[in-house]
């Protein structure tokens, strides 16, 4: 695994595909209990679909990273999409991405491509996002603690994130669960959006409901695009691989992202 260094950090990293310096990088920003492995094969099948090299790094505290300190400051994910995330993509030369963002990933995909220079993100795909917090979400967070403290939960956990399991959960959920973090909004970044959004979400998912997919449809500026998989749940990229690898893939070609 390679590492780079951002906001004073350690952070592990990975590439999949060939290098393209005509075409935008995917990058890809995890969800709150994920990091570079639990997104699989994926990434590989998107960079290989579309002729895009792709990227995915682990946040601070989440698998081979660098650890952090708890609690977590309740702006953890605007820390990540206006602090570190230009360090990455600074670090390892990404000058035009499309950022695919899944659950906190995509909050954070959603305050970058708000906050960056203009030119340097051509589209934001977000599969199951969060823009406010919903009661739906609070609840299903709260549940996984007894899964947790059981021992299931943080035995596949540790699989991915090693030293870091207790830092990436108790982090991720004691944020989350703060009383002050249900009035976390980020809906005011939305109208600085212009370039072409995709919404992807299941109408099971436990962690949100296509409220947030009504509200980023009301909210940007650009062009929107929105895949609502029936008997789906919260990640649509491992259940329904095929059916986002064709919509991300047209969705890449409809918005003519791939010219320069």
């Amino acid at each position: 695994m390679l590492t780079l260094t951002a906001n004073g950090r350690k952070l592990e990293y990975m590439w999949y595909g060939q290098p393209s310096a005509e075409r935008p990088t995917i990058v890809f920003l995890h969800e709150g209990l994920g990091c570079v492995s639990t997104w699989g094969d994926f990434p590989l099948l998107l960079a290989e679909a579309t002729g895009c090299r792709a990227l995915s790094y682990s946040r601070a505290g989440y698998g081979g990273s660098d650890p952090i300190s708890l609690p977590w400051p309740l702006r953890f994910m605007h820390d990540e999409a206006l602090v570190t995330l230009p360090q990455v993509l600074e670090a390892v030369g990404v000058r035009q991405s499309i950022l695919f963002g899944h659950s906190d990933g995509a909050s954070i995909a959603l305050i970058h491509a708000a906050t960056a220079k203009p030119g340097s993100v051509r589209a934001v795909i977000v599969e199951a996002p969060h823009v406010f917090v919903e009661d739906v979400t609070v609840q299903s967070i709260a549940a996984l603690s007894d899964e947790y403290l059981a021992g299931n939960l943080k035995f596949a956990l540790e699989r991915h994130h090693g030293r870091n399991v207790e830092c990436a959960f108790w982090g991720w959920k004691t944020a989350w669960l703060d009383p002050t973090f249900r009035n976390w909004n980020i809906e005011e970044y939305l109208p600085s959006i212009e370039v072409p959004v995709l919404v992807i979400q299941g109408e099971n998912d436990e962690y949100g409901t296509t409220k947030q997919v009504e509200a980023i449809q009301r909210g940007v500026a650009g062009s929107l695009s929105k895949l609502i998989l029936p008997n789906c749940g919260h990640t649509p990229h491992r259940s329904r691989t095929p059916d986002i690898v064709n919509s991300v893939t047209s969705f890449i070609s409809e918005h003519k992202l791939l010219d320069s």
